[in-house]
């Protein structure tokens, strides 16, 4: 080609639009070619290609295995032009009974564990197909399903299977497309069969009545179902929601009254070498203080041994605690999202998945019947042509033996078809001495009532839907409680009751101090009693404060932005190292302080004030932070920021300006809220607040000077006693030229 000719095909294109063609392109690609299952067999392009290869290689239930190497070449080099690893990972999946509720393929040799130790490699394992891979596959050679060319067009492939088995509620799928995933946990094929058969008989049924067939999944590891019959209805109705499932559990009985708690069953996917160690983990670091020990005991069956740490502790409470804190209790995911039959992807709901699996069977069922007429239609053909033969056997003999053209001169005598001259023209001579009138005449008769019957079955809609009944039913009974493993695995219970589970229970209550540095680098110590100027510190900064708290105990931090945040004491750096920055396991900026550092009480009332004089007192339990943004409890701005945090201990509040100016007026004149800018303490001609406590007026206002503390009766303040928003006058004499109370109750 030409430098001309090639310039000719340069196209000028935006890169933004060229870009978004390209990964629309993609994104396509990936939802429907590799991500979602199709709504009709629950399968994804390479689980297809496998099945179909697999069976091209003759690999039946009943037949020998063979390597996967051999499966998984086949399926690469003909169908499935991606790595070898991503098909025999398939592959894998596809044989693990306790990943797939009905394994599609049937594995000999290691095929990976609970445990989540991987499957040897392909070139020492074997697999055939199962009898339910033989159903999705049963009637593909009878133009049940359209095929469709290879990816090098030498082969053909099917678009679908014919899926006599609901495999996409019966297995479940996940995947994870372009700006769409799919989760579709396992369930019982029985159930499936019972919602199916009602759904044929009454097609609006309601979403609550087929879940009265289908309580829920029934999963591969089995478990308990934990979860109110309201929300299951929920999420089939809406196609997405979420499931929680426990461990199941049961408690041995030793000597002397002691007890073991045994968990047999575990939450679909957990991997359980993993769960034990996240236990150990948890024992080690001492958040787990009713459990002794654990061990796993699993053989064939799983066996996870959990020992309490005194027979007084109550099992219900221990699995409790540990179901909050472990994978014994996880959260499955409910996200309908599928590949329609006209190829779109969409959320569905149990209903819709239920019909749409109704729908193919019935397109099955009329493509196979036609199948079916046409070969009738063939056989009929011949037979007539097979008379002939009788009728006039020595001379087709001769026609045979002496003609140069004996197809055209067999056409031409008996007035025969092509086909049936061909069929004679075939015929072997052995099959001679079966040519007897009344077997041909038989076999029309047979093949011509077979031909009404089914002439008859696609002409009415009725016969369709009992045919596809009794096929359900067959279904049943094939693969339903008599099948191995059929019966269902996972228990359906109600949701567990609210179960106060102490914070003990959780954390090992012990005596810590909570040090906090000039720069607000936070950590703790063991113990109580212990002195911050005498730790060591980064350079360059130096002793705040120490908190005496317990391990179990909420630490609420109230910073300069007037937010109140909240820390767990036991996820506190411990150590005699430097500690973490608090700004980074919280969420305040550079230009944020610390105002105060205490730990939390739910019954007691704080008094917030800003730079400018106003406050108010607020509930401490309404101060509580769930997130790490913290919650918003004093309104500042126009240049002022939150100083001050003190216990609304006592009725008569203290207010000492920077322009060393007192103030004293009861509790009453301030009022309790959740959140706002607060009111004005006291007036300034210039300055801000630089101080304020709360005291009994009859036990006298107590100050620091230095080492000495001092203590003024409520007659030596009469003078000073006003209301709310005023000036305030010069304190009395002996008040400390600090121009503060004393040390910060909070720091």
């Amino acid at each position: 080609m030409s430098d001309s000719a090639v310039a000719l095909e340069i196209r000028p294109t935006q890169f933004k639009d060229a870009l978004s063609e390209r990964y629309l392109s993609y994104a396509l690609s990936t939802i429907m070619s590799r991500s979602l299952p199709d709504v009709r067999d629950g399968l994804k392009p390479v689980h297809r290609r496998l099945l179909f290869a697999m069976q091209q290689l003759r690999l039946d239930p009943d037949q020998g295995f063979k390597k996967c190497a051999r499966v998984v070449g086949d399926v690469m080099g003909k169908f499935h032009p991606h790595g070898d690893v991503a098909i025999y990972d398939a592959m894998v999946r596809l044989a693990q009974d306790f990943a797939v509720r009905y394994p599609l393929v049937d594995g000999q040799g290691n095929f990976g564990s609970i445990d989540g130790d991987n499957a040897a490699a392909m070139r020492y394992t074997e697999a055939r197909l199962t009898p339910v891979a033989m159903a999705l596959l049963e009637g593909i050679h009878e133009d049940a399903v359209d095929l469709q060319d290879t990816y090098d067009g030498d082969n053909e492939e099917p678009v679908v299977l014919p899926a006599a088995f609901p495999n996409l509620l019966a297995n479940g799928s996940q995947g994870i497309a372009v700006g769409m995933a799919t989760n579709i946990p396992p369930h019982n094929v029985g159930e499936i069969c019972d919602a199916l058969q009602y759904l044929l008989k009454h097609p609006n049924a309601s979403i609550a009545k087929l879940c009265e067939f289908m309580p829920g999944p029934d999963l591969p590891t089995g478990g308990v179902l934990v979860e109110d019959r309201e929300t299951i209805v929920e999420a089939y109705t809406t196609g997405r929601g979420g499931l929680r499932v426990r461990a199941k559990w049961q408690v041995e009985y030793l000597n002397r009254g002691q007890y073991q708690v045994v968990v047999t069953e575990i939450p679909y996917q957990v991997q359980k070498s993993r769960l034990v160690e996240r236990i150990a983990d948890l024992l080690n670091a001492r958040k787990l203080t009713m459990l002794a020990d654990v061990r796993d005991e699993s053989a064939e069956d799983l066996r996870m041994v959990l020992e309490p740490k005194s027979r007084n502790v109550e099992p219900a409470l221990l699995m409790e605690s540990l179901f909050r804190q472990t994978d014994l209790e996880t959260r499955i995911s409910l996200n309908m999202n599928v590949v329609s039959a006209d190829r779109t992807p969409q959320v569905m709901t149990l209903r819709g998945l239920l019909q749409a699996f109704l729908d193919h069977r019935l397109v099955v069922l009329v493509r196979r019947s036609e199948h079916r007429l046409e070969k009738i239609a063939r056989r009929l053909d011949v037979l007539a042509g097979y008379m002939v033969v009788y009728l006039n056997l020595d001379e087709v003999i001769r026609i045979i033996r002496e003609e140069d053209h004996p197809r055209q001169e067999l056409m031409a005598r008996f007035e025969l078809t092509e086909a049936q001259a061909e069929a004679i023209l075939n015929m072997r001579l052995r099959s001679l001495r079966k040519l007897e009138e009344l077997e041909i005449r038989k076999e029309m008769t047979d093949l011509e009532g077979e031909r009404d019957k089914i002439t008859a079955l696609l002409a009415d809609e009725g016969q369709k839907s009992a045919r596809l009944a009794q096929e359900i039913k067959e279904m049943k009974a094939r693969f339903g409680v008599n099948y191995p493993g059929g019966e269902r695995r996972t228990e359906i219970a109600d949701a567990p009751h609210a179960v106060v589970v102490p914070l003990e229970a959780m954390i090992e209550r012990e005596p810590i101090t909570v040090i906090c540095s000039a720069k607000g680098w936070v950590r703790t110590i063991r113990g109580h009693g212990i002195d911050a100027g005498e730790l060591k510190y980064k350079e360059g900064d130096r002793a705040r404060l120490a908190v005496a708290a317990e391990t179990t105990d909420k630490l609420l931090v109230f910073a300069t932005n007037g937010r109140f945040y909240c820390l767990g004491a036991d996820k506190l750096p411990g150590g005699r190292g430097n500690g973490e920055p608090l700004r980074l396991m919280l969420e305040f900026g550079n230009d944020t302080d610390i105002v105060a550092l205490f730990v939390h009480d739910p019954e007691r009332q704080l008094l917030v004030a800003s730079a400018d004089g106003r406050g108010f007192l607020v509930s401490e339990k309404d101060v509580i932070a769930q997130t790490r943004s913290g919650r918003q409890v004093l309104n500042v701005g126009g240049g002022s920021e939150a100083v001050l945090c003190v216990p609304a201990e006592g009725d008569h509040v203290a207010a000492l300006g920077e322009n060393r100016k007192l103030l004293i007026f009861h509790k009453d004149d301030l009022p309790e809220m959740g959140r706002g800018k607060g009111v004005r303490l006291q007036r300034f001609a210039k300055g801000g607040l630089r101080d304020v406590r709360m005291f009994k007026l009859e036990d006298g206002l107590s100050v620091q000077t230095g080492e000495r503390r001092r203590t003024f009766g409520a007659d030596q303040l009469q003078g000073w006693l006003g209301k709310r928003a005023q000036s305030g006058r010069l304190p009395p004499a002996g008040f400390p030229r600090t121009n503060g109370f004393g040390p910060a109750p909070f720091g």
